[in-house]
């Protein structure tokens, strides 16, 4: 289990150049990797080295912290340009949520959240033992002619029962400063942004052709907290994965990653993340209480410049 400590906007001392707008790079308020890859992508390792185009997939490193109204998150690597989805599954610690991904759940992105669920056979994806979903994001982009790019998020709440709300949460460039648009109305008001430009980190030969904290662009989100429905001091939990383009091809870069040596997962539907062994989710404590972490942190390292 990898935990992620947060701070928030209030403490104070900290630049506002911390505080950047959301570009799919690394920023100085993320602090050190909270959890790094052990696998060589099986998705391809992207080689073109612009902000937008990718020709494979890897997660590197998982970075975060938040503010008093959001959570940051930044997952580095690549997500191939041929609609790969990013996965971002959420545990809130708070209302309960599916352990087994229900196959009613709204129909998003062109019924891609259910293409994971419950097919009426008992099947499903099974998340950690006590990992209950209570929320989803998914990230994906191509082309969307004339050579030009766009990236898309679709969200959902994954409620006990079944049935909750869903959206397309909006579409940019990949940068645009984070602003998604043209969403669903009610959507959550996320930002994202994609940097595509790595070629660092995970290869496709197994391995790493440099350290995964090497990489420093990404995947990049800002999450409202109020959306998330935070409180608990249990905190949150993240599940974090590469998909194929119909949700249905779960690679090998996952975060907290797969144990070393793990090839490709395959169909969601039928993986259950309990019989791998570790776990595969990363705990960001409750921002409320990372805070005074986050305070003390800080006056404890004023007092040792002194």
């Amino acid at each position: 289990m990898k935990r992620c400590v947060v701070g928030v906007a209030a403490v104070a001392g900290l630049s506002a150049s911390c505080f950047a707008q959301v570009d799919g790079s690394y920023k100085p308020a993320y602090g050190p990797a909270l959890s790094t890859q052990v696998n060589g992508t099986q998705f391809g390792d992207s080689n073109l080295g612009v902000i937008n185009w990718a020709n494979g997939s890897e997660l590197d490193a998982f970075y975060c912290y938040s503010t008093a109204t959001h959570l940051n998150i930044l997952l580095t690597g690549n997500l191939e340009s041929n609609y790969n989805k990013l996965e971002l599954f959420f545990d809130n610690g708070v209302s309960g949520g599916q352990n087994k991904l229900r196959g009613d759940n709204a129909p998003v992105s062109f019924g891609g959240l259910n293409r994971m669920g419950d097919d009426g056979s008992g099947n499903g994806l099974r998340f950690d033992a006590g990992f209950l979903a209570t929320h989803w994001l998914s990230l994906t982009g191509g082309d969307i002619g004339g050579g030009n790019y766009g990236m898309f998020v679709d969200g959902a709440d994954l409620l006990p029962t079944g049935g909750g709300p869903g959206w397309f949460v909006g579409g940019n460039n990949g940068q645009n400063g984070g602003t998604l648009t043209g969403g669903d109305p009610g959507a959550p008001a996320v930002l994202a942004a994609i940097n595509n430009s790595n070629t660092l980190g995970a290869n496709g030969s197994g391995g790493f052709s440099s350290p995964p904290e090497s990489v420093t662009t990404g995947m990049e989100l800002s999450i409202p907290l109020a959306w998330l429905g935070v409180g608990s001091a249990n905190g949150i939990r993240l599940t974090a994965f590469i998909n194929g383009s119909g949700h249905d091809f779960a690679s090998n870069q996952f975060l907290a990653p797969l144990p070393a040596g793990y090839g490709n997962m395959g169909d969601p539907r039928f993986l259950d993340l309990a019989a791998v062994p570790g776990d595969q989710f990363i705990l960001i404590p409750s921002p409320g209480a990372a805070s005074f972490l986050a305070i003390g942190g800080l006056l404890a390292a004023r007092r040792r410049r002194r």
